[in-house]
């Protein structure tokens, strides 16, 4: 079902959007015709869900037997329908038949921020240009930044520092201590690490990709080198920074019982230790991919299935559920490292 950009602008708080923003936010919402008694959610339900009545009536019921109607021609069917969690009441289509707008609540609560920030001066962002803000929501589309609170992102976005780059210019060295963290704002840039036979490109990056989060997370040096391909501009966030904003509210941590748990269903567990770390003592079952060559080995993984992440201590694991988050996997890090699992497994034993 598409979705008339004009039909959005009539929705609350969409109304107020800028032009360009809307149209990135119409491309990620779903549409879908609804027939009479179908569910769109049930009380006391917590979801992720922020739905938009275009047409038709939805009947919400209460609990203690009151009902109410909502009409998508009424003023109260241009808010998102019963959008408090938990649901409040049940909403059922109770006419012949509906179209129904679904985004994902935290993301669209994250684009309206940013709309917010642009049209208060905040953030830099040409009008004419319409993908002058497509960085932010290449971003923000990110599974990394789900867990950062709305809250946070005025923060985040007003601590960016804007630098122009220059084809051929060499952005962070393999080896380097790190010091920021970066996403392409403008322009194209190549991943090389060194291998036997000399520094080998191993990816492109371009426009709203982002880097340099490896060492900030596992707290080491830089294991690959980035430099320009085009002229253009980055955005980067210095270490501190990218700490307090980024590394805490993205990075879900779990014990090593629950980490059990998660096997049992059928989580994949993924050992970013070094090759020689991992012969000497491993989780039954893991799968060894270093960090340094985890977006190497992407295509060996599915992203239907949530992967647990370990190393000795967990500073390379956090940088391995970040980068995985951020790639559209689900991930976490086992808190404690290896150590903690070892004495789990004893406990068992």
């Amino acid at each position: 079902m598409s979705i008339d950009i004009d039909r959005l602008k009539t929705l609350y708080p969409l109304d107020s959007m800028r032009p360009e923003h809307l149209d990135a936010l119409v491309r990620e919402g779903e549409g879908e015709e609804l027939g009479r008694n179908e569910v769109l959610f049930r009380e006391g339900d917590i979801d992720e869900h922020a739905y938009y009545l275009l047409s038709g009536e939805v009947e919400g019921a209460y609990s203690d037997g009151r009902t109410k109607s909502i009409s998508a021609d009424s003023i109260q069917g241009r808010y998102p329908v019963g959008d408090l969690q938990p649901r409040r009441f049940t909403a059922t289509i109770s006419s012949l038949s509906a179209s129904v707008l679904r985004f994902d609540r935290r993301y669209l609560e994250k684009v309206i921020t940013f709309d917010q920030l642009v049209r208060s001066g905040q953030l830099k962002s040409d009008p004419n240009d319409p993908d002058s803000s497509r960085w932010a929501f290449r971003l923000l589309q990110s599974k990394a930044l789900r867990k950062v609170p709305a809250g946070s992102l005025e923060r985040l976005f007003t601590r960016f520092e804007e630098i122009p780059v220059t084809d051929g210019q060499a952005i962070i060295r393999e080896g380097d201590d790190g010091d920021y963290y970066y996403v392409i704002k403008e322009g194209a840039a190549a991943v090389s690490q060194l291998q036997d036979s000399g520094p080998a490109v191993v990816a492109y990056l371009v426009r709203g990709d982002s880097f340099g989060e490896d060492a900030l997370l596992s707290n080491s040096v830089r294991n690959a080198s980035v430099n320009m391909i085009k002229d253009g501009l980055l955005m980067r966030l210095a270490k501190s920074n990218f700490g307090e904003l980024l590394k805490q509210p993205v990075v879900e941590w779990i014990t090593p019982g629950k980490a059990s748990i998660y096997v049992r269903k059928g989580a994949g567990v993924i050992d970013v230790r070094m090759r020689e770390e991992f012969e000497e003592r491993a989780i039954k079952g893991a799968l060894n991919l270093p960090l340094y060559r985890l977006r190497e080995h992407l295509v060996e993984l599915d992203k239907k299935t949530r992967y647990v992440c370990y190393c000795n201590t967990g500073e390379r694991s956090a940088a391995a559920a970040f980068i995985l988050n951020k790639m559209g996997f689900e991930a976490v890090a086992l808190a404690g490292g290896l150590s903690a699992m070892i004495k789990q497994m004893d406990k068992k034993g």
